[in-house]
């Protein structure tokens, strides 16, 4: 049976946008039309509480895609251990093909909420995670398994980076444009969240079991119950929103758009380098600092690696938040400053060989990365918002035509910005084998956020550019 929630009409002042006054209709399937997040009176009669619990079933869902995604960034540091002999290449090849994989996959999966439907798609989505987590916990389980199958596993737990592009581009539509800063970096931070989390769980629980033994193939079993609790979450919580249409048209708009790219260049550098740098810290401890790379605990090897993510996840909202006050380009500039300082700091003190220095200026680079996640997300709103021609467009979203195409850029823009985490850890890769470290790929990373800086300055923050007044 349909059912219809209605609310009087908003009262319109001259800070208040006039919106049509519609009523909410919910058919089976939890499909929901006529659904506006900016009409004040639905949003405030229940709008918002039906937000609210998207957002957060959303985010368990792109946190388990996010600790699918990673798997393999701590899982190679212990291949060794369990009778692997792959060499540094072989190595860098399982920890960078998931991000490749995960970065292509968001281009489709940016299109698929509008065709399935949010909820659906998130159950499908979470679905398709358990092929990557007992894959590996498959394959991992016999020494014998050749690399070709070990890099195929390896690539499938892509799956799970596909899941940002689809739950981001989904959650911006419940959410009205004032709030999508704090929003969509809440729904980011608790997905990127989950990098973290495989870095500090697997090291643990591939030591349940018998004493003093590794029990490697738990690395992907133990995520399966939580998979299965997602896809029942979503079933049972989440909506479809009838209006979520991002179009090819759209799209093949937003393509054409010039912003679209110098976006996307921009989350190369910040998103990029967050899942970058999170996929390999673990292997640049271990390589540097052996002996700092984990501690005892009951048995238990804690890698400190998780740090990197958990500092960058935790400080990505705060970038969307600084972003709604501030504007998100004159965020991001100062984001892109700090990371270049931060990555020179890094090449000083790896010569002292000391660790706390090292783990200290590297989580410098990782808060940077996540405030500057969450104000560049944050710009790509604002900025299709300006081309469309609306007055404020810090806080006016513009008309269903241009939320559409906005939706589809944030889609292109995070998979595009994605390919920097393929990037990152092959350049470190090549570094550490022609010249037996990784100073001259750090520079070489410290020159282009210095680039991308600039650049973000000059189109965004410039007197006299095409989206100037509009505090992107």
């Amino acid at each position: 049976m349909t059912t219809t929630t209605s609310a009087p009409p908003a009262p319109v002042s001259a800070t208040t946008p006039t919106v049509p006054s519609a009523e909410l209709v919910h058919r089976p399937g939890r499909w929901i039309d006529n659904w506006n997040a900016e009409n004040p009176t639905q949003w405030a009669g229940g709008g918002k509480s039906i937000a609210s619990r998207n957002l957060k079933w959303s985010i368990f869902a792109e946190f388990l895609g996010f600790v699918i995604w990673q798997l393999w960034s701590i899982v190679v540091v212990q291949l060794p251990n369990a009778g692997f002999t792959f060499d540094t290449g072989q190595i860098f090849w399982l920890i960078s093909i998931p991000t490749l994989v995960g970065a292509t996959m968001r281009f489709p999966y940016t299109f698929l909420v509008p065709k399935f439907g949010g909820r659906n798609w998130t159950i499908i989505s979470a679905g398709l995670l358990l092929i990557p987590s007992i894959g590996l916990g498959i394959a991992v389980g016999n020494p014998d398994t050749p690399f070709p199958v070990m890099l195929l596993i390896a690539a499938l737990a892509g799956l799970g980076g596909g899941n940002f592009a689809s739950s981001m581009s989904n959650i911006t539509y419940f959410y009205p444009q004032s709030q999508k800063g704090y929003a969509l970096g809440l729904n980011a931070a608790g997905g990127n969240l989950g990098a973290a989390v495989a870095q500090l769980v697997v090291p643990i629980v591939i030591t349940l079991g018998a004493l003093g033994t590794l029990n490697l193939p738990l690395a992907g079993f133990f995520w399966v119950p939580f998979i299965l609790l997602a896809m029942f979450g979503a079933w049972k919580y989440m909506d479809n929103l009838s209006s979520a249409k991002a179009d090819f048209a759209g799209s093949i708009a937003a393509v054409k758009e010039p912003h679209l790219w110098i976006m996307a260049f921009l989350y190369i550098g910040t998103f990029g380098s967050f899942i970058g740098f999170a996929s390999v810290f673990p292997k640049l401890i271990a390589d540097q600092f052996p002996d700092y790379s984990s501690f005892q605990v009951v048995s238990a090897s804690l890698s400190l690696a998780f740090l990197g993510a958990l500092t960058g996840s935790l400080a990505r909202p705060f970038g969307g938040r600084l972003a709604d006050r501030f504007g998100g380009a004159l965020v991001t500039v100062f984001a892109f400053g700090v990371m270049a300082v931060g990555a020179v700091l890094v090449n000083l003190v790896l010569p002292l060989g000391s660790f706390w220095l090292f783990l200290v200026t590297f989580l410098l680079i990782f808060v940077a990365t996540g405030v500057g996640n969450g104000s560049t997300y944050r710009m790509i709103p604002s900025v299709f918002a300006a081309k469309s021609g609306v007055t404020d467009a810090h806080r006016e979203s513009g008309d269903v035509g241009t939320q559409r195409k906005t939706a589809a850029a944030l889609g292109l823009i995070s998979a595009i910005g994605a390919y920097g985490g393929f990037v990152i850890p092959q350049v470190l890769g090549f570094s550490k084998t022609s010249t037996g470290d990784y100073s001259s790929a750090i520079f070489a990373f410290a020159g282009a956020y210095v680039v991308m800086m600039a650049v973000t300055a000059f189109v965004y923050l410039r007197r006299g550019s095409s989206v100037a007044g509009h505090r992107i």
